[in-house]
C-alpha cells in the first residue's frame, strides 16, 4: 500500500467509536474505488458482518487487511444476527456491516440489523462510497 494512502487510513482509523455500527459502502465493479475510511473501518473494526464471507474476504486481502471476526449476514440469520450485534456492541465491541457491492440494506441484507441495533439505543454510522 502507498505509504500516503496508508497514512490516510492511519488518521481515519482513530474516528472510529465503540458500541457503534459502522454501515459501509464497498466498490461496485472496480476494488480500486474503496476509501480510506472505508478501509480504516475494516481494520478498527471487532466485527465484520458481511453478506457474503468470500466476496468480503477478497477485498480485505487485496488491501492487506486481516478481519478480527468476519462473519455471514444473510437474509436468512439476519434475525439472530441482530441480535449478536447488539449484544456485541453492548460490550464495547466496533462492528461493521457490509455488503458484496455498494451499500448494505439498500437492495441486501441489513435493514433490519439497523433497525434492532437502533432499537437496542446503540449508534449507527454510515461511511459511503465514491460514486462511480
Amino acid at each position: 500500500m502507498h505509504t500516503s494512502f496508508a497514512h490516510l487510513i492511519d488518521a481515519a482509523r482513530d474516528s472510529f467509536c465503540s458500541g457503534t455500527l459502522y454501515v459501509v459502502a464497498t466498490p461496485i465493479g472496480n476494488l480500486a474505488d474503496i476509501s480510506a475510511r472505508a478501509l480504516a473501518s475494516f481494520e478498527a473494526a471487532d466485527v465484520v458482518c458481511a453478506e457474503d464471507t468470500r466476496v468480503t474476504g477478497q477485498l480485505l486481502s487485496a488491501y492487506g487487511i486481516r478481519a478480527k471476526r468476519l462473519v455471514s449476514l444473510r437474509e436468512h440469520n439476519e434475525r439472530g444476527m441482530a441480535e449478536q450485534v447488539a449484544r456485541w456492541l453492548s460490550e464495547g465491541q466496533i462492528v461493521v456491516q457490509v455488503s458484496d457491492a455498494g451499500t448494505p440494506a439498500v437492495s441486501d441484507p441489513g435493514a433490519r440489523l439497523v433497525e434492532a441495533v437502533r432499537a437496542a439505543g446503540h449508534p449507527v454510522r454510515r461511511c459511503p462510497a465514491p460514486a462511480p
